[in-house]
C-alpha cells in the first residue's frame, strides 16, 4: 500500500498531466491541430458504478451524478448503474429530474446497466421469458432518460453449447422488446461464459438482430476461479459488435499507468477495430479516491488517444 505522501504525490501528478492534456484532450500543438480538422478517436464518458459508494454512503445524491461527470471532470456523457435507483425506475417525476439534471449540464445519458432482473439464459423457459420481460422497466427508462441502449448480462447455466443457445434466445425475446423503444441491447463480459470472448461471439452470431451487440469491458475476464480469459483477445473478439466500451482501471503506478491493463495497447484494439465512440471510465480501485481513480483514468485515456491521434496524424 502507498504512503500518503506517495498518494498524494501521485494526485499531484495526475492533476498535472489532466493540465496538460486538457480536459479537452489537446496537449500539443500537432494535436491541437488535429483537433481542428478531424473528430476525436474517441469520446470519454462516465460510469456511474465509479461512484458507487459515494451514492451507496450518502455521500452523492444520486441526482447530482450527471452534474458531478461535467463540473468536476468537463465529461459530457454518462452511463447509469440500474441497482443505484432501482426504486426509482417507474417513477416518472424522478425520471424526468434525472433527465433535467443532465440536460442543464450539457450531459448525455447513453445508457443503464442492468444487473439483478434474472438470468436471460435460464435453462427453464419461463424464467427466461419472464427475465426478459423483467428488464422493460429499464427500456422505458432509458428512452425517457435519452439512452441508445441497456446492457444486460448473459448469464445460463449448462454446458458450453447449451449456454449459448439459451443466452440468444433470451437475448433475442428482449432485442424484439426493445425494437418499440428503438434501443440497444448490449451484453458486457460481466462472469462465467460471458467473459470468454469467443463464446460471446458465438452468442452474438446466434442472436442474429439489429438491437443486439456487446460492451467490452477491459477488466472483467475471470470465467471462473480457475480460468481467466486474455484480456487483449476477448476485447479484439467482441468489438466488432461493440456499442459501447468500458475503460476499467483500479491502480495506477507512478507514471499514471494502469497497472494491470496496458491502454495503449488496448485503445488500439479499439480504434484498430473502427470504434470511434464512448469510452466509459470504470475506476473500481481502492488506492485512490473515487475522484481521483476517475481523474487519474481520464488522464490515462487522454494521454494515449494523443499519442495515437499523433500516430495517425
Amino acid at each position: 500500500m502507498q504512503t500518503n505522501l506517495t498518494r498524494r504525490q501521485f494526485v499531484q501528478s495526475t492533476v498535472s498531466l489532466l493540465a496538460g492534456t486538457s480536459l479537452l484532450g489537446c496537449s500539443t500543438t500537432r494535436s491541437a491541430s488535429r483537433a481542428a480538422t478531424a473528430p476525436p478517436l474517441f469520446e470519454v464518458s462516465l460510469a456511474q458504478w465509479s461512484f458507487h459508494r459515494a451514492i451507496r454512503e450518502g455521500n452523492m445524491d444520486h441526482l447530482d451524478f450527471a452534474p458531478t461527470a461535467r463540473n468536476g471532470f468537463d465529461i459530457a456523457a454518462v452511463e447509469y448503474v440500474n441497482s443505484l435507483f432501482k426504486d426509482k425506475s417507474t417513477d416518472p417525476a424522478y425520471l424526468a429530474q434525472m433527465k433535467k439534471r443532465a440536460d442543464d449540464h450539457g450531459v448525455r445519458s447513453l445508457l443503464i446497466m442492468c444487473d439483478g432482473e434474472g438470468k436471460l439464459g435460464d435453462p427453464d423457459a419461463v424464467v427466461r421469458h419472464q427475465a426478459a420481460q423483467n428488464h422493460v422497466r429499464w427500456l422505458e427508462a432509458a428512452r425517457t432518460l435519452g439512452c441508445h441502449s441497456i446492457r444486460v448480462n448473459a448469464a445460463s447455466a449448462g454446458e458450453y453449447d447449451e449456454q449459448m443457445k439459451l443466452a440468444a434466445d433470451g437475448l433475442h425475446q428482449l432485442c424484439e422488446l426493445a425494437v418499440p423503444f428503438d434501443l440497444n441491447v448490449i451484453v458486457e463480459n460481466h462472469g462465467g461464459l460471458s467473459s470468454n470472448g469467443r463464446w460471446l461471439v458465438g452468442v452474438m452470431k446466434l442472436v442474429d438482430h439489429p438491437r443486439v451487440g456487446t460492451l467490452p469491458d477491459f477488466g472483467n475476464f475471470r470465467v471462473s476461479k480457475d480460468e481467466s480469459y486474455d484480456r487483449y483477445q476477448g476485447v479484439a473478439e467482441m468489438m466488432p459488435y461493440a456499442r459501447a466500451v468500458s475503460a476499467k482501471s483500479h491502480d495506477f503506478d507512478e507514471a499514471g499507468n494502469e497497472k494491470e491493463i496496458d491502454y495503449l495497447r488496448m485503445l488500439k484494439i479499439v480504434i484498430d477495430a473502427g470504434y470511434h465512440g464512448h469510452l466509459g471510465i470504470e475506476y473500481e480501485g481502492s488506492q485512490l479516491s473515487e475522484h481521483d481513480g476517475v481523474a487519474a483514468t481520464l488522464a490515462l485515456l487522454l494521454k494515449v488517444r494523443d499519442e495515437l491521434s499523433n500516430t495517425e496524424a
